[in-house]
């Protein structure tokens, strides 16, 4: 079932890493022309992309207060438990993140300290599409919280008759957020970048999405709000040995190809054996899934790609910089040294990557398409912005007064030397 390619050279390497796209004729001219509507006509715009897009009429597109306080009577018991307990590990690893971070005196009597404070105004796109990923409310709402943002605006499809499924509404309640409105797709960027009667122009978008909504997260970025990374469709790359269970490796596979058409699993192999065994469990496994029409499109566009030698693979395995990597053998706590390119990483036979897409406590936000190279994934840093201070007294304004004034003067910027003379003169006739 997986494209088998064996020990490629690396001029070919930027082929194979190149992720698959759906066929889509002028995205970004379809993008544009929705953004720049929006931004012209406002709700009447939303209304409109969403009844196209959605097939949802929408009069309102604030979930009304009430939904979101009875969520408790639409949700199982089961499925509560589990959000709550998946809450908490999330909570746990993000929590520390947030740090007061210690004055530093760089030189006697200056000193220089920064702060963390959260984005004011941010919005969260919670997707919908074949799947409600209510999870990710979760890994952006909780850090949100913790940076202490005071407005956060959430957007997410509602379905044809116009619901929101009753997890994103629990959820929303638990975070205490008062903002979530039922819209969807790029018309949801564009109302969060410019804003609406409706809707709250925020400074910060987060959020995957479609190649729809990647482009709009791009575009908006260069008009002046920011986005957390181009995050698109789901991919995961696997590393497997000897000591590998390929029962294991067919089904981290296939949780990720059953997410969209356009997802892509690669496998990275020791040798030839282990790739036919995985493929033998694919086999097994894929006809067993609800979602299984959509997990074979996935993996028309995967591949197994066959190193000998390990160095070599993990330089191939830094190149393609997944979004989720799992070492699926036995000596992957020595194998991670190896990684310099990724959004996660999953080690030993133990960890699938579900478990941080809901509930280990890691943030399952991440660079894909290669942007592991020079982006991490969500975190409490994400939602805030980080202030510097200095404070000098005259002993410090002394100490490094002739520096400043040598330098600026070197530049030919006479104000900036001046600044710090005037003073020093009138320090120096006080004494």
């Amino acid at each position: 079932m997986l494209k088998i390619i064996n020990e490629p050279p690396v001029n070919e390497w930027s082929a194979i890493c190149k992720r698959p796209t759906l066929e889509v004729e002028n995205c970004n001219n379809l993008v544009n022309d929705i953004l720049l509507e929006v931004k012209q006509n406002g709700d009447a715009a939303v209304k409109k992309y969403a009844l196209q897009f959605d097939k949802v009429t929408l009069e309102n597109f604030k979930v009304a207060d009430k939904l979101i306080q009875e969520s408790d009577l639409n949700i199982s018991k089961e499925l509560k438990d589990a959000i709550d307990a998946a809450y908490t590990n999330i909570y746990k690893f993000h929590l520390p993140q947030l740090k007061d971070e210690e004055a530093v005196e760089s030189t006697q009597g200056v000193r220089c300290w920064r702060k963390s404070i959260g984005i004011s105004d941010v919005g969260l796109y919670i997707p919908g599409g074949t799947a409600p990923l209510f999870s990710t409310l979760l890994m952006l709402g909780i850090p949100a919280k913790i940076a202490g943002c005071k407005n956060i605006t959430v957007c997410t499809p509602a379905d044809k008759s116009g619901n929101i499924h009753p997890a994103i509404l629990y959820i929303t309640k638990k975070l205490n957020i008062n903002s979530l409105y039922r819209i969807g797709g790029v018309q949801a960027i564009a109302a969060m970048a410019y804003g609406t009667a409706t809707i709250l122009r925020v400074n910060k978008i987060f959020g995957p999405g479609n190649q729809y909504v990647t482009t709009a997260k791009q575009i908006v970025s260069q008009q002046g709000t920011a986005i957390d990374m181009p995050a698109g469709p789901s991919e995961v790359l696997v590393y497997a040995n000897e000591t590998t269970k390929p029962s294991f490796i067919a089904a981290d596979l296939l949780s990720q190809a059953e997410h969209g058409i356009d997802s892509q699993v690669v496998l990275v192999a020791s040798n030839a054996d282990i790739v036919n065994e995985v493929n033998k469990e694919l086999q097994k496994q894929i006809d067993l899934l609800l979602r299984k029409e959509i997990a074979k499109q996935s993996l028309k566009n995967s591949k197994a790609i066959i190193f000998n030698n390990e160095d070599v693979a993990f330089d191939f395995i830094n190149e393609y910089a997944t979004e989720h990597l799992i070492i699926a053998t036995d000596n992957a706590d020595e194998l991670c040294n190896k990684v310099i390119n990724a959004g996660s990483i999953f080690l030993g036979h133990y960890s699938p990557e579900s478990v941080g897409d809901y509930a280990s406590g890691t943030n399952h936000t991440l660079p894909t398409n290669g942007y592991a190279k020079m982006y991490s994934g969500v975190s409490v840093d994400s939602f805030v912005k980080k202030i510097t201070f200095q404070k000098l007294s005259t002993n410090g304004l002394k100490n490094i007064g002739n520096t400043v004034e040598t330098m600026a003067l070197a530049e030919g910027l006479q104000a900036h030397a001046t600044a710090v003379s005037i003073r020093l003169k009138q320090l120096n006739n006080e004494l």
